[in-house]
């Protein structure tokens, strides 16, 4: 076959398969392209939101817990089984035509709700769920001391509803 033939048979399958290599390629791009840093939709929840939102407790609880006599220097690590769980207030649209009772086509669409609060834009939250705890190590100067151990033991199963026997608090080096 000759350079010419070789042309026509690849338009040929070009002209029969290019409707579908398009839609591969969209569906490439689409599975590739970047979903930044939170998921829209239902849950509303965001990954990197709930990460920060968890080194914000155990920076707040060092602090709280460095107040606490004899506990000197402190450092919590909080190991999560769930971050929790926002659910978004959404707006819906949808729409079709041809009759109500056999439509022809439809069409939906969601938006998320957005309320002005000090004159920033966010989102209506209509259901939170928080962070469920599974541990909690407490690394302390006076972790030695029993009655520093109780203390820290009590403060923290109180602020994250851990039982005792999941936190853990021992001596600083």
């Amino acid at each position: 076959m000759d350079g010419k033939g070789k042309v026509e048979g690849v338009k040929k399958l070009w002209d029969k398969y290019k409707f579908a290599a398009f839609v591969m390629l969209i569906g490439a791009v689409l599975l590739l392209w970047p979903n930044g840093s939170s998921s829209t939709g239902k849950n509303g929840g965001q990954s990197g939101t709930a990460a920060m939102e968890a080194a914000d407790i155990q920076r707040e609880m060092e602090d709280i817990l460095g107040k606490i006599t004899g506990v000197g220097q402190v450092q919590v690590m909080l190991t999560l089984e769930n971050s929790g769980e926002r659910q978004l207030a959404q707006d819906g649209e949808l729409s079709y035509s041809g009759s109500p009772q056999e439509p022809e086509d439809y069409s939906r669409r969601w938006e998320t709700v957005m309320a002005s609060d000090s004159g920033e834009d966010a989102p209506v939250v209509t259901r939170q769920t928080y962070p469920v705890y599974r541990g909690a190590l407490v690394v302390c100067q006076g972790g030695n001391r029993a009655e520093v151990r109780l203390a820290v033991t009590e403060a923290v199963t109180a602020l994250t509803g851990l039982s005792a026997d999941r936190v853990t608090v021992a001596q600083w080096q």
